[in-house]
């Protein structure tokens, strides 16, 4: 007996091969299937004439055959399969390629539905290639209205996806409904069995928008309650509150050598605010690229380490690792903590009244750690992976947060070794990435949210163009005067390495081409990740003394990497970077007060030349309208706006988000009334019960939810 458990290899026409290439989109049983929602529609709702056919060019005919033979290609040696139909107001000529088991399915005088595009032959004339077709005594699902298309692999086609949804889609009676009865008749919404029937083969388009709106309904009420329920289990975890040393606070504020923003001081008195309480602070720093958060989180951590707790830094890259373990001694030097540094390639210590950096082994640097020697601990993820272990941690900072996940901030919490884990770190998470409010309140809804919404005075507005290939010699002569200003600057590419297949600028051609034919009198290094960690600290270096002028490099100095006199940045395939990314490319510039310019250049290229020959082909108008608003944007939030409404969530945030994008198969972060209503809802029933005892299928689904992005 087939139920919403059973291995889709036992079901009709699934074998081997079927079942691995089902099983890489990762459907593996039948409710698996039954969830997986087509990406679009075509409309072969109206039955056409022939004659209307050839006169629309695509859509579907009910037809006659008259006549349906096989012969082979000479030239490409396929099978083609050759069918002449007819209705009462035309005849047309109907090929079928590579399908010679056609000509022993169809029989003369035969009624078939036929769905597909009308192409023209100069020799044959008009025709019907390859289309969809359904013999007329069986229910259509392949042609004849609203058709399906889903997201599917190479060796899956079409039509074997419908067909076993088809199969399968009856047992979507058996999924009970957990949305509370009040809510589906307070938010007019559909059953669940009804929105799965009709958002696989949907009657016509108002109730496919029914099941639409009811299926995203689901995906963001579920996050939002997934974002109640860990509240409500932070609530029950106690941490250790933070003494607000007001004294030494002031002295640290009065000797650096700037003034903070009102937006540094505000959101630094809402961290201290937080971490003084002994339930665990759990809040999100957000500000653009160069608005100085790294500030709040050192008062904060200043203040953990004078209370003789520890503290410890995420990074999402070693070299920000390292930056950031250099930075942060040299603003902590007048006070007598140790401080770790802990990478995959790089294990450090420094005691801060000391310039020097100590070389120690990993076992090393974990036994101080768990011995509570270390009071500050900065790293990449190696801090979550390794068997690290504190002895007093109650302060974690998460930088670039989105980078991270929910899976391994919870790792955080639990990295505290005393009280059986039921003593956890206050969380700070921090980003550059500018998050519209709608994703920010869906995505981090368990986070209280502070915004540093100013820059620090004196910073120029960077000038950005969009570079066309008879303006790039102007731009090359440009640099050059810069260099001989003394300023530096950043060269961008998508890759590491030369792809003949994506034809896009790599690190290692465009070094080559910069050194050797454009800037042969100038001192160029070159970045990307692979790189060894010593040899990335020696670039950083040479480049952060600028014996380097010209840094090419890829998208690993995105955040966080400080190099004020650098002064230009060209990004190679700019269109091939999201908006919020070039945003925080754009933002390792103009951190002083000289002018700041950065260049876009379009397309990809192997040499000078055929930058200037391909402007046809690589300035495309979208690519051109989407990096325009780059230009015009005022803000970074009001960039990823844009960035949101163009290209979606998943380009926000540039990688996979654990547990969050992955979970909206077909809610979109865009759709915010839908969002405000699952808010509303949300707040309704969490109101009415909080430990949901009242509603236990929502409970079970959202606590299937926190599993899966906790196993992710």
């Amino acid at each position: 007996m087939i139920t919403l458990k059973t291995p889709l290899s036992q079901l009709t026409r699934v074998g081997k091969t079927t079942a691995k290439q089902l099983k890489k989109l990762g459907l593996k049983t039948v409710q698996d299937l039954i969830c997986h929602y087509p990406f679009r529609y075509d409309d072969y709702s109206k039955i056409l004439t022939i004659a209307e056919l050839k006169a629309k060019k695509s859509g579907t005919i009910r037809a006659k055959i008259n006549l349906v033979a096989n012969h082979r290609s000479p030239r490409k040696r396929m099978i083609i399969t050759e069918a002449i139909v007819s209705d009462q107001t035309d005849s047309l000529k109907v090929i079928w390629f590579n399908q010679p088991y056609l000509a022993r399915i169809f029989k003369s005088g035969q009624k078939i539905y036929l769905a597909g595009r009308i192409d023209y032959d100069d020799h044959y004339g008009l025709q019907l290639l390859n289309p969809s077709y359904e013999i007329t005594d069986k229910i259509p699902i392949h042609t004849g209205r609203l058709v399906p298309v889903y997201p599917t692999t190479a060796r899956l086609s079409q039509k074997q996806i419908r067909f076993l949804i088809r199969q399968a889609l009856s047992l979507s009676q058996e999924i009970e409904d957990w949305l509370p009865r009040q809510i589906r008749n307070q938010y007019n919404l559909t059953g669940i069995s009804f929105a799965l029937e009709q958002i696989h083969f949907p009657q016509n388009a108002k109730w496919l928008n029914r099941a639409g709106h009811r299926l995203k309904f689901d995906e963001l009420f579920l996050i939002q309650g997934r974002n109640h329920l860990i509240r409500q289990e932070n609530k029950n975890l106690k941490a250790r509150a933070i003494k607000f040393k007001l004294r030494q606070t002031k002295d640290f504020v009065k000797n650096l050598p700037f003034k903070l923003t009102t937006g540094q001081r505000k959101t630094a008195w809402e961290i201290i605010q937080d971490i003084n309480k002994d339930s665990p602070m759990n809040r999100l720093l957000q500000g653009d690229v160069g608005s100085g958060k790294t500030i709040p989180a050192v008062i904060a951590i200043l203040n953990t380490l004078l209370d003789h707790y520890q503290s410890t830094y995420l990074a999402p890259t070693e070299i920000l690792a390292e930056q950031h373990f250099k930075t942060i001694s040299n603003l902590l030097k007048n006070f007598p903590f140790t401080i770790g540094l802990l990478t995959r390639e790089n294990i450090l210590l420094r005691e801060t009244k000391s310039d020097e950096n100590m070389k120690i082994k990993k076992s090393e640097i974990l036994k101080k750690i768990i011995q509570g020697k270390i009071n500050l601990v900065i790293g990449t993820h190696a801090l979550i992976q390794e068997k690290v272990k504190f002895k007093k941690l109650a302060l974690a900072v998460v930088d670039e947060q989105h980078r991270f996940g929910v899976a391994q901030r919870a790792a955080l919490v639990k990295q505290s070794s005393m009280a059986n884990g039921q003593i956890a770190p206050h969380l700070l998470s921090m980003t550059a990435t500018p998050i519209p409010r709608s994703v920010a309140l869906t995505l981090y809804g368990d986070l209280d949210l502070s915004i540093i919404d100013e820059m620090p005075p004196g910073r120029k507005k960077i000038i950005t163009k969009i570079v066309k290939p008879n303006e790039v010699e102007n731009v090359y002569r440009f640099v050059k005067s810069e260099i001989e200003k003394k300023r530096q600057i950043f060269v961008i590419c998508p890759l590491i390495d030369p792809s003949d297949k994506l034809g896009i600028k790599s690190v290692k051609e465009e070094y080559i081409k910069l050194s050797e034919k454009i800037f042969p009198d100038f001192k160029l290094g070159f970045l990307h990740g692979k790189l060894k960690s010593d040899r990335k600290e020696k670039i950083m270096k040479d480049f952060a003394q600028n014996k380097i002028s010209i840094l090419i490099s890829t998208t690993v100095v995105e955040v966080g990497i400080d190099i004020p006199n650098a002064s230009i940045m060209i990004i190679q395939g700019a269109e091939r970077f999201g908006l919020a990314q070039l945003y925080q490319l754009r933002g390792r510039i103009g951190r002083n007060q000289h002018q700041s310019y950065c260049f876009l250049f379009l397309g990809s290229g192997n040499d000078y030349a055929a930058d200037r020959e391909n402007s046809a082909t690589e300035e495309t108008g979208r690519a051109r309208q989407r990096l325009k608003a780059l230009l015009t944007a005022e803000n970074g939030l009001e960039l990823a706006e844009k960035d949101l409404e163009m290209r979606g969530p998943g380009q926000i945030f540039g990688s996979k988000q654990s547990g969050f994008l992955t979970d909206l198969k077909i809610a979109k972060l865009s759709d915010t009334e839908t969002i405000k209503q699952t808010q509303q809802a949300a707040n309704q029933i969490f109101n009415q019960d909080p430990t949901l005892n009242k509603y236990p299928l929502l409970k079970n689904k959202i606590n299937e939810l926190i599993q899966i992005t906790h196993l992710e």
